[in-house]
């Protein structure tokens, strides 16, 4: 994360995060981690999910929140595919009116989905959706593309160091 002023609302949720990643422990548990950290510590962020890009799809690592049918998503479908393809955060304030947005729960109302980019190469995204409309603005998207940006850092160090790596369709 970096210093610059976080929201108050994200203080404790950034202070656990930074303790996390000052940690390094392995993929699976940064992961799992982060999700809970974000759906415990910011009321609004009602579904937390962390989805791997494999190939030409995402693949759902882990989440908290309601059970979703979509364990996999290509990449360019809905929002989650949509900000993969365009490489950019996608913030939709009314997912009932995007038709982009792939029914996961009758109560979602709003979505942002954060790329996690090595480079300029998508290799993941953090996806939150809220139950109150309009739930996600720039105090969010600033606070999430920071852990992003943490975590891409994070996937480079384990991208090096792993034979292999994570494979991406834009190597």
């Amino acid at each position: 994360m970096t210093r610059n002023a976080a929201p108050t609302r994200f203080a404790t949720a950034q202070h656990r995060l930074d303790g996390l990643l000052n940690r390094h422990p392995g993929r699976d548990e940064v992961l799992r981690e982060i999700v809970a950290i974000l759906h415990e510590e910011v009321d609004a962020y009602n579904w937390v999910g962390i989805y791997l890009v494999e190939e030409d799809e995402l693949v759902l690592h882990n989440f908290l929140g309601r059970p979703t049918p979509h364990q996999r998503i290509p990449l360019g479908e809905g929002i989650c595919g949509s900000a993969i393809t365009e490489n950019d955060t996608i913030i939709v304030n009314d997912v009932k009116n995007d038709a982009r947005y792939l029914a996961c729960s009758l109560e979602t109302a709003s979505e942002i989905v954060v790329p996690v980019r090595v480079g300029t190469r998508p290799v993941a995204e953090i996806d939150i959706d809220s139950d109150e409309a309009d739930a996600f603005n720039q105090e969010d998207r600033t606070f999430l593309e920071g852990i992003a940006q943490r975590l891409s850092i994070y996937f480079a160090d384990v991208m090096e160091t792993q034979p292999g790596g994570m494979k991406s369709p834009f190597s």
